[in-house]
């Protein structure tokens, strides 16, 4: 098949969270298919670029829109179709470099990665002929209406608020004209159908690098917790923020030389903050390698409460034997038996308790760890995921059935 990838940022070998997914999926697919890239990419990661593109037969990054004047800003709130959450990805140049790839080579299938991008393939007379794929890592509607629900009149609360204006019908128009949706967790593809049943839906999930996310022997662990985030995203800062105002307090209050670990990329000011004040939170910021803080880390927390899709750090956390406390919103698409596989717990008072108990009981953290480990190798290896993939394009483009369908 021929391939196309639209995708909001550039995905290559040392990004983390979605991004990460894309990489892979285009290296797994160009091993039998002829697969091109179409994405935004800032100048600071433009070095990377040669890590995704030498998989790729066309290979296209076009300059990330720059930020629109304030009066703009206003006027289209007001009077564009167009949603804010999609006029921040509009780009003339992004339809003029799709408009030539697709002239100068046909493709079988066009995959919009992240529903911003998802726009590019929307109507698109330039798209005649082949069939588009809009991959749903999260609804903004649906993430957008958690916000609103969870943050209510704070800044991020109104700010969602605005967001909403005229987002549910353009977004759930662009996902029926759509000849395919892809979604990473079964309840990320129900929520879709309880809005618009008549959409056609597969689920493809996220996936983890078994062999690279491994504990390598016997590690000096500290008293420590670590999250994981690229904190520009919203639910990610959120969590940050969340954890450690409900129930960090708890935590010390049972393990007082306990520390926590914010790892990712761009932390926000006021996560910044946070290490400034407290002493016994540390922000990394970016790192080349997010193993060494899993491997002295004793415990990943996952205390996500907006957003939607699937957390791949939470996949790299159970590839690596880690302990895990999380949410049931940040568990979505795992399928665990809560305690078994990993802690699930949505109260504050219950998460901050699990990790206490977690930091104090050392056979406890193994046992969950060894069973995270297994089911990460056993269903979430990359291939499992692209394998998938793979035989869904295929029907879709092809008309075959997938593998084990009636």
């Amino acid at each position: 098949m021929d391939i196309l990838f639209l995708c909001k940022t550039l995905p290559h070998e040392k990004v983390i969270g979605g991004p990460i997914l894309v990489y892979n999926r285009i290296r797994l697919l160009s091993r039998r298919h002829r697969v091109s890239l179409l994405c935004f990419v800032s100048e600071e990661e433009r070095r990377h670029e040669d890590t995704v593109s030498r998989f790729c037969l066309d290979y296209r990054g076009v300059p990330m829109p720059g930020p629109r004047p304030a009066w703009r800003k206003a006027r289209d709130f007001f009077l564009s179709p167009v949603p804010i959450y999609f006029l921040n990805a509009r780009s003339p140049e992004m339809f003029a470099a799709l408009r030539e790839m697709v002239g100068r080579h046909r493709y079988d299938v066009a995959i919009s990665e992240y529903s911003a991008v998802a726009q590019y393939l929307y109507r698109n007379p330039d798209l005649a002929g082949m069939k588009r794929v809009m991959s749903v890592h999260e609804c903004y509607f649906l993430a957008r209406r958690k916000a609103w629900r969870v943050q209510r009149f704070s800044r991020e609360g109104l700010s969602a608020l605005c967001n909403l204006k005229g987002l549910r019908r353009f977004e759930f128009d662009m996902y029926a004209d759509a000849d395919l949706l892809l979604t990473l967790t079964p309840e990320g593809k129900q929520e879709l159908l309880e809005i618009r049943p008549d959409l056609r839906i597969e689920v493809v999930p996220h996936g983890v690098d078994v062999e690279h996310f491994c504990a390598l022997g016997e590690c000096e662990r500290e008293q420590a917790v670590m999250f994981l985030g690229n904190y520009p995203h919203d639910p990610n800062r959120d969590a940050v923020l969340w954890f450690h105002g409900q129930m960090w307090p708890l935590v010390k209050k049972e393990v007082p030389e306990a520390r926590f670990y914010v790892v990712g990329k761009d932390p926000t000011p006021d996560l910044l903050a946070l290490a400034r004040e407290d002493p016994s939170v540390v922000v990394t910021g970016t790192v080349e390698d997010v193993r060494p803080f899993f491997e002295r880390s004793k415990v990943f927390v996952n205390p996500v409460r907006i957003g939607g899709g699937f957390r791949g750090k939470l996949l790299e956390a159970m590839s690596m034997g880690l302990p895990i406390v999380t949410t049931s919103l940040g568990a979505e698409g795992v399928e665990v038996r809560g305690g078994e596989e990993m802690i699930i717990a949505d109260a504050p008072g219950e998460f901050a308790a699990a990790v206490a108990r977690l930091l104090r009981d050392d056979g406890l953290c193994g046992r969950l760890g060894e069973r995270a480990r297994r089911l990460a190798e056993e269903r979430f290896s990359w291939e499992k995921g692209v394998e998938r993939l793979e035989d869904v394009l295929r029907e879709l483009v092809e008309g075959k059935p997938r593998k084990g369908s009636p």
